[in-house]
This record gives C-alpha cells, sequence and structure tokens, in this order.
C-alpha cells in the first residue's frame, strides 16, 4: 500500500502526468473535479471532397528503410534506483510514561542485647510492648541464643517513608541509604559482632538480600556481618520455620558467646 508522496513519485519516474485510478486508493490524496468531468464528443465538420486531379502516373521510387533504434525507456526498477527517494515524514518517537514507583512502607525498631544489635520489623507499625506476642518470641530467641532476653531499644523506630508530601525521592534507594547510614551511625557509637536482620524490610533495606538469605550470615560493607532472619509474624504463623532459625543458630553462637565471656 502507497502513501500519496511515493505514488506521485512513482508517476513521475515513468512520466505519466495525468491518471485516474479504477478504484479509491487509500491514503490518495482528493481527485480534481475537473479531471471527472465526462470529455465532450469530437464533432467533425464535413467537408467537400476536393476535385481529383487525374495525372500521369510516374514510378514510385520505393525510399530505403529507416532502421529503427530502440530507445530504452526507463523501467519501474530503474525509476526506483536511480529516482531520487521521496523524503517521509519521520513521525515523532511516543514517550511511554513511567509510572512513579511508591515509596516503600516499614517501621524497624534497632534493640542491643549483649554484644549482638537487631533490627526488627515490627509487625503493627508501632513499638513493642511487654506482652506483644512478636516480642515474647522475640525474648525466646533471644535466651535460645545465650543472649540478655531484655534488649535495649536504641533510638526511635525507623519509619518509612520519611514524609507523607513533599518532592523528596522516598524509593528504595533512598530508603536502603537512609537504613544503612542510621546503622553505620549506631555502630560507630558502640560496635557488634554480629547484626541481627529480622523480617524482610531489614533484610532489604540494610542486608541488600531477600528472602531467599534467610537463615544465612552475609557480609555487607560498612556494617559487617550481618544475620538475616525471617520476621516475627512469619515465624508464629509459620512454626515449622523455627527449627530452621535455631540450625543456623548454633552455627553462629559460638561468635557471640566468645564475647560474653
Amino acid at each position: 500500500m502507497l502513501i500519496e508522496s511515493r505514488r506521485r513519485a512513482y508517476l513521475s519516474a515513468m512520466q505519466v502526468v495525468n491518471w485516474l485510478p479504477r478504484t479509491e486508493l487509500p491514503f490518495a490524496a482528493p481527485s480534481r473535479p475537473e479531471l471527472l468531468e465526462p470529455l465532450e464528443p469530437l464533432v467533425v465538420a464535413p467537408q467537400a471532397p476536393a476535385p481529383v486531379a487525374y495525372a500521369p502516373v510516374e514510378p514510385v521510387v520505393k525510399p530505403a528503410e529507416r532502421v529503427k533504434i530502440e530507445v530504452p525507456r526507463p523501467s519501474l526498477a530503474s525509476t526506483r534506483t536511480g529516482a531520487k527517494p521521496v523524503e517521509e515524514v519521520e513521525e515523532a518517537p511516543v514517550v511511554a510514561k513511567v509510572a512513579p514507583v511508591p515509596p516503600p512502607r516499614f517501621a524497624l525498631q534497632l534493640l542491643r542485647a549483649g554484644r549482638c544489635l537487631l533490627l526488627v520489623e515490627l509487625p503493627t507499625g508501632e513499638a513493642f510492648q511487654s506482652r506483644d506476642p512478636a516480642y515474647l518470641l522475640l525474648k525466646d530467641m533471644l535466651r535460645a541464643a545465650g543472649l540478655p532476653d531484655s534488649p535495649q531499644i536504641v533510638g526511635e523506630p525507623v519509619r518509612w517513608p520519611l514524609l507523607v508530601r513533599g518532592t523528596m525521592d522516598q524509593g528504595p534507594e533512598a530508603a536502603r541509604d537512609f537504613v544503612q547510614g542510621f546503622l553505620s551511625a549506631r555502630l560507630e557509637e558502640a560496635p557488634c559482632v554480629c547484626l541481627w536482620l529480622i523480617g524482610l524490610p531489614a533484610v532489604r533495606f540494610a542486608g541488600e538480600a531477600n528472602a531467599e538469605s534467610y537463615n544465612r550470615e552475609l557480609q555487607v560493607e560498612g556494617l559487617g556481618s550481618v544475620w538475616a532472619l525471617p520476621g516475627l509474624e512469619s515465624l508464629m504463623e509459620e512454626p515449622q520455620r523455627k527449627a530452621d532459625v535455631w540450625q543456623a543458630m548454633r552455627r553462629l553462637m559460638a561468635r557471640w558467646k566468645e564475647s560474653n565471656e
């Protein structure tokens, strides 16, 4: 299917001045009205026959035949290759709008138990209460690890996003930089031998890992050795996870026990 500009270029290359299509052409310019009007019949006026003059018949000498010279006409293929290409109007590229990534939402509490720091996801978003089931489970985990079961709260909970409104970047990368900067400052004040990351937000934005890293020890630049753990809510809903936590804890327990001795 040809567009009008290319169709006219082909006709010009074939030396066609006027033409009419048999059917309506898509994307064609409107026809000129004067070309669609029927042609008037050609009327030839009668003429009187001219008088015949009888002359002596002379022998007719047949002239020598002229050699016909075939003049090659430009074919369609040659016009395609030799003709100047018709410049097509380039359409402006359509820029797809990328939907803004909503900021992540989480609340983390930093605690200290002996020589270990614990960055714990707050299941309800609010600070731990002494009778919260999640807090009681955390105390049980600390006793099993041989650490003090009354951890000290370090600072206010880290909540994200920081601002409800505003133009400040509060995407995932900004959240990671904020959480890691917060932990680095606390580690400079009081170093620890192992940092527990409990819950997916703590693992993702402090340890730069995901749920596949649960129960593994990771090395994070600026934070040192960290231990990735499922969230307290997940451990209560899926008790079978506790066995994996206990096996991983036994491999790491010697580190903070030696520090306490």
